[in-house]
């Protein structure tokens, strides 16, 4: 969570930002010289009507008067057409900067640890992927360029001001300070109010996010009126937060507004009375120094408001920016890279803690032989799915060592390393595309024709074939449309296209329904036939065909052998757990 300060603005935070503008750099320029070039425009104008007014209609000259009008025109062409492309830019550079660092922001979140996700929640994330970094345009098209804009503005008419008429000018700088001091205490207000207005999106898109997703659960277990009691209270801290920013909002504008109308009177008053006397000061002087102050104070009381948009913007940045620096990343220094392996797995003396000091695995050794199906029971927590977490480099280990035919997986390349090795979950998670692009993950290198083969090899083209579409038919969100057992064969296939040298089915027979159960064990046969398999599995027909059982209990191995070798121990682990678990399933 962003750090919540009073200070007005972060300027480390906004050097950061810029650097983002470097390969646009003639654009940010371009928009720079527009911003300049609005700041004159803003002056000419009133200068104008000052001419026209003391010039032409008090003499009454109508040839001058057509004369000074159009120039007017073109000056308000000019400045029309200036505006456009300014505001035209400055929104295209936000769009560039933001698709630069929402492609960087994913980039760096594929890298992540799995332990970062799980400590992570994922409406929080997509907050910060999607309208945050959204929210950061808006530092370029409504934010800095538009307070810089009108800055200039400001400087400009101040400094002609004081040309034209300094009793005039010091009128408006007796309110001005008044203006300024409420702008500068509105903007701190703001910086805190609106840190609190983005933590009550984030937590309302987490909550959201979370229940829509576990809504099957809400309904099952009657949460409907407890999780509505729970969002109403949400909901109400996300108003509050908005409400407070309402409240400075109609503090200050008031205030910007009264003091406008002030110095319009003041410079009526006392610019009216000195023209009347035929001093220096002249009607058109006056009218000048009226849409002067109107310019002046126009872009004072809007400041204060694109304020609050950069402002958002900067607490959004942070947000981003506290994301691509987190440190979270597997350590990829290996060099190796594998390109055929036997399959022979080894782990020594391996430790591994979830949370510092809370050992999940003490210290656990074993090996697999190339081509062996070891299978790995347990009560839950044992350790069984940390361990082929750990094969594949999702987490680091505290000690110990993995290897992979004799080397050390921190030597292997970390892409080379997974790409040789296939999960398939207990869990599947398919995405809202077709059954083709789910089997493939969109690898152009495995063609339709391999999917097909392989498909009929593990018996289940024809179920497949079967649905609308067939390979193409889409299985929407997490797989809505297929039952637990047709996508667990799809997560087969999914693996078995990959031909990978070592194959883990992590509880991956635990939810299928009885009339996917023999293409199931067939698919199992088939794919495991010839290659390193590591079986984490209840179903009795998987585990007594393992050529090696390993049994944990509490982060330890406590016995090694085949299922009748174990079943031999006297008061044995596995023999206990057969008898309790497995009894029913051998009768």
């Amino acid at each position: 969570m962003a750090e919540k300060s009073g200070k007005a603005f972060d300027f480390k935070l906004f050097r950061r930002l810029i650097t983002y503008t470097n390969p646009y750099r003639l654009t940010f320029y371009f928009v720079g010289f527009s911003a300049i070039l609005l700041a004159i425009l803003s002056i000419v104008n009133p200068y104008l009507l000052r001419e026209t007014i003391d010039r032409t209609i008090i003499p009454k000259d109508g040839e001058l008067l057509i004369y000074f009008i159009c120039l007017m025109l073109g000056v308000l062409f000019l400045d029309v057409i200036t505006q456009f492309l300014f505001i035209y830019f400055a929104n295209w550079l936000g769009q560039e900067v933001i698709r630069d660092i929402r492609v960087k922001l994913f980039k760096h979140m594929l890298g992540f640890k799995k332990q970062y996700y799980d400590q992570s929640a994922v409406g929080r994330l997509v907050t910060r992927a999607v309208s945050d970094i959204e929210t950061i345009a808006s530092i370029f098209s409504q934010g800095l360029f538009m307070i810089i804009s009108d800055l200039l503005k400001m400087l400009a008419i101040l400094c002609y001001m004081l040309y034209q008429s300094w009793q005039l000018a010091l009128l408006v700088f007796v309110v001005l300070p008044l203006v300024v001091y409420a702008t500068r205490i509105f903007q701190q207000k703001m910086k805190v109010a609106f840190e609190e207005v983005r933590t009550q999106v984030s937590n309302l898109n987490s909550f959201v996010q979370e229940r829509i997703t576990g809504m099957k659960i809400v309904q099952l277990f009657t949460r409907e009126e407890i999780e509505y009691s729970n969002f109403k209270a949400i909901n109400e801290k996300h108003k509050k937060g908005w409400i407070k920013t309402v409240w400075y909002n109609s503090i200050f504008f008031p205030i910007a507004e009264m003091s406008s109308s002030i110095t319009i009177g003041l410079i009526v008053w006392f610019g009216g009375l000195k023209a009347a006397q035929g001093d220096e000061i002249t009607l058109g002087l006056v009218i000048a120094f009226i849409q002067l102050s109107q310019i002046l104070f126009r872009p004072l009381r809007q400041i204060a408001d694109k304020f609050n948009t950069l402002q958002m913007g900067m607490v959004a940045a942070n947000r981003v920016f506290a994301i691509l620096d987190t440190d979270s990343k597997i350590e990829n220094n290996g060099v190796q890279l594998l390109e055929k392996i036997k399959g022979k797995i080894t782990f020594d003396e391996v430790r591994f803690s979830y949370i510092e000091n809370e050992e999940v695995l003490k210290g656990i050794s074993f090996n697999v032989e190339a081509g062996e199906t070891v299978a790995i029971v347990g009560a839950t927590g044992a350790g069984k799915s940390t361990i082929i977490n750990l094969l594949s480099r999702f987490y680091e280990i505290d000690s110990g060592v993995i290897s992979i035919d004799d080397v050390d997986v921190k030597t292997i390349e970390l892409k080379s390393l997974r790409s040789h090795i296939a999960v398939v979950l207990q869990d599947v998670f398919l995405f809202a595309d077709t059954i083709f692009n789910n089997i493939t993950l969109n690898n152009e290198e495995i063609l339709e024709e391999q999917v097909y083969q392989a498909a009929k090899e593990i018996g289940i083209h024809d179920f497949i074939m079967s649905l609308p579409d067939g390979y193409h038919y889409n299985v929407k969100e997490r797989g809505a449309m297929l039952s637990s057992g047709q996508r667990q064969l799809i997560s087969f296939l999914r693996a078995y296209v990959t031909n990978p040298g070592i194959l883990v089915l992590d509880e991956a027979t635990s939810s299928i329904d009885s009339h996917s159960e023999q293409l199931i064990q067939n698919a199992t046969n088939k794919i495991t036939k010839g290659r390193t398999s590591i079986v984490i599995a209840h179903r009795l027909a998987t585990i007594k065909k393992a050529d090696k059982i390993i049994v944990m209990d509490q982060g330890k191995i406590v016995e090694q052998g085949n299922h009748n070798e174990l079943l031999q121990i006297e008061n044995g682990y596995y023999r206990n757990l057969y008898e309790v678990q497995f009894a029913d399933a051998t009768e």
